[in-house]
């Protein structure tokens, strides 16, 4: 079980980066396993931010076009969207303690980092390497 990060998904729409092939790959074969793996509703806000705002693609999509390129995604078989459980405070106390440095922009990787804890999840497809601050997360570089 892994985690998808909005930057691999902002790579595979953007086909002028780098980065995309290697990212619509692995998108591709998630995809394509049966074995379950996930995004969470904040990385799709976040997506959606992203891949529609005119100052940071060169070619912004619609958000019709971004909300069916998530759909399309969600349609999956084996895709999940991972959400907070009752356990989601006891968490956060727990990961804040553990690094009480935290501040700023990283609160949103945070938040993630506590829902893959919540759900046993240790591994996240990322080219966001802050998520190496957090010790029980595993960060797979599509572009490695």
């Amino acid at each position: 079980m892994f985690l998808v990060d909005t930057n691999v998904l902002v790579y595979v729409v953007n086909r002028d980066s780098e980065f995309h092939e290697p990212c619509r790959r692995t998108i591709e074969e998630c995809r394509a396993r049966p074995s379950p793996w996930y995004l969470s509703w904040p990385i799709c806000y976040e997506f959606l931010r992203v891949c529609t705002h005119p100052n940071i693609l060169p070619n912004p999509w619609s958000i019709g076009a971004a909300w069916q390129f998530l759909q399309t995604l969600l349609d999956s078989p084996s895709a999940g969207v991972l959400l907070p459980t009752a356990q989601h405070a006891a968490l956060l106390s727990e990961i804040i303690a553990e690094a009480p440095q935290l501040r700023g922009n990283i609160l949103h990787d945070v938040h993630t980092a506590t829902l893959m804890r919540e759900h046993g999840i240790k591994e996240i497809y990322t080219r966001d390497m802050d998520f190496h601050r957090f010790p029980f997360v595993t960060v797979l570089d599509p572009a490695a």
